[in-house]
């Protein structure tokens, strides 16, 4: 998933404010492309906005995709892009350094899409007080590899709903961990939580998709029943 056509140049130019000729712009690509984000970071921080348009081009998709993964309509996912990279603009000079500068836009990408989808999201129980002995019901196993390549249309139809219903908090850790496939030791660092949370909060996000997907798996089993029936 990645940025409209012409996003791209559109985000770079707004927050980076490059007026250098083309040949001009090509020439510091060809040198920043092999510059560390640690490098650049520090550059950055000394208002080289070149050096902050290149960590730009390098993040601009990832951070598209995954917030297209949390808020699930492109033009919030353009919103979240826009509001992650201004962000990270007018606060990069207090970025310390502690995580990796990945780690730290992608939590800014994450805490962008939750305030989004909370304007949005219909008076909902708080996840504190959500019911942790919510029954799992009785399907396929959930497969550990990459969920969206082993969906049909029509059951990737059904998951885009699921993940659209769970509260925010719960869309998140589903989004880093089953999505994007991040460890829950990245999303602990990405969401500001311990792993213990992480992993309470992806178990029942499964159990809120488990279930909303029961229906689907049931109604598909009963024809192949019916025509092992009829042999």
């Amino acid at each position: 998933m990645t940025p409209p056509q012409g996003g791209h140049s559109l985000v770079t130019r707004v927050f980076t404010g490059i007026c250098a000729t083309e040949a001009e712009s090509n020439e510091g690509e060809e040198r920043l492309s092999a510059v560390t984000d640690e490098e650049l970071v520090r550059r950055a921080k000394e208002d080289d906005e070149r050096a902050f348009g290149e960590l730009v081009s390098r993040y601009e998709s990832k951070v598209y995709s995954l917030a297209l993964r949390m808020v699930r309509n492109p033009e919030d996912a353009e919103d979240v892009l826009q509001d992650t990279f201004l962000r990270a603009y007018r606060g990069i000079k207090s970025f310390q350094g502690a995580s990796t500068f990945s780690t730290w836009i992608y939590r800014i990408t994450a805490n962008s899409a939750l305030m989004r989808l909370r304007k949005k999201q219909l008076p909902t129980v708080s996840i504190e007080n959500a019911d942790e002995r919510e029954t799992p019901v009785n399907i396929a196993d959930w497969s550990p590899g990459p969920v969206e390549q082993l969906l049909n249309q029509e059951l990737q139809h059904e998951m885009e709903e699921a993940i659209r219903s769970l509260p925010p908090e719960f869309r998140q850790v589903f989004v880093l961990r089953d999505l994007e496939e991040m460890s829950n030791a990245e999303v602990a660092d990405i969401l500001d939580l311990s792993v213990a949370a992480v992993k309470s909060r992806l178990h029942r996000a499964r159990l809120k998709v488990r279930n909303r997907l029961a229906g689907y798996f049931s109604e598909s089993a009963k024809p192949k029943r019916s025509a092992m029936g009829a042999h």
